[in-house]
């Protein structure tokens, strides 16, 4: 059995829901499923209902039988995988959330050995979806030093379209650092998120990875709405550090700068309620 976690809640686990979605796909029957994994088909019914936990040797079975690694067997939700995150997955392609593996990450260097910011220009900004890991599309582009940045850190600085996060505006570009491992992101956390679909995207980020494999976006602006995005879409993420934009950001008024606001509009509401008045 698998048992609480130490903060007494029942760990998230999918692995009653992805072994009858694995068994389907591969067009298997409870019988022939539970033959496959040397089990009774009322044993391979309990487990896919959530009744019962296989043991760790039918767990290894079936790991080798679906190619899939146990991990993801038991902390993913398969069903929240679109068909082509299914089928690379099935094909041994797994989503490195963690990034023990190495990401490929193409960057360049000054004549020191010291790392470039590398720059992706507005009119670039649609072709990184599909160069960001290819060396000619990344030394092509433009570069420059920030002396006051941790060394430690990779940087790429992106273009800001649309309104959705202010103080940020349009035209703004933000600079942002590598994100190797996606589990550590917190929530809340403002990033650069690369995507298979919508290109570069800035947001808050919400991890809901430990949940289903998503990251919950949202905007500061709050007449947009939030969205989640499978982990499976997402090909880089980079954490925000600074921007640059040629706009000032709007200032805001002290508490006292408020206080007579709202007397003056107090005032000017007075006002217009006796000039309204019928005379008598």
């Amino acid at each position: 059995m698998i048992k609480k976690s130490s903060t007494g809640h029942e760990p998230v686990h999918f692995l009653a829901g992805n072994m009858q979605i694995l068994r389907q796909r591969k067009g298997l029957s409870q019988e022939e499923m539970a033959l496959e994994l040397g089990v009774k088909r009322a044993s391979l019914s309990g487990y896919e209902l959530g009744h019962a936990q296989p043991n760790l040797e039918v767990l290894v079975v079936l790991a080798d039988l679906v190619q899939i690694p146990l991990d993801i067997l038991i902390r993913k939700d398969l069903s929240a995988l679109s068909e082509k995150a299914l089928t690379d997955l099935e094909k041994g392609v797994t989503i490195d959330t963690d990034g023990k593996k190495l990401r490929v990450l193409s960057t360049t260097v000054d004549q020191d050995g010291l790392e470039n910011i590398e720059l992706v220009p507005v009119e670039a900004s649609a072709g990184y979806t599909r160069g960001f890991a290819d060396p000619d599309y990344i030394k092509v582009l433009p570069t420059f030093r920030l002396p006051f940045m941790p060394r430690e850190r990779k940087y790429r600085t992106f273009p800001i379209k649309g309104d959705s996060m202010p103080p940020v505006s349009p035209g703004s570009w933000v600079t942002a650092s590598f994100v190797q491992n996606w589990n550590r992101i917190k929530d809340g956390e403002p990033c650069i998120i690369i995507t298979q679909n919508d290109g570069i995207v800035f947001k808050m980020v919400t991890n809901q990875l430990e949940k289903d494999n998503t990251f919950l976006l949202c905007s500061t602006n709050p007449a947009y709405e939030p969205y989640a995005i499978n982990v499976a879409e997402v090909s880089e993420i980079w954490r925000f550090e600074h921007y640059i934009s040629a706009e000032l950001p709007e200032p805001n008024l002290s508490r006292d700068e408020l206080a007579q606001a709202v007397v003056d509009l107090q005032r000017e509401v007075a006002l217009i309620r006796n000039t309204m008045r019928p005379k008598v």
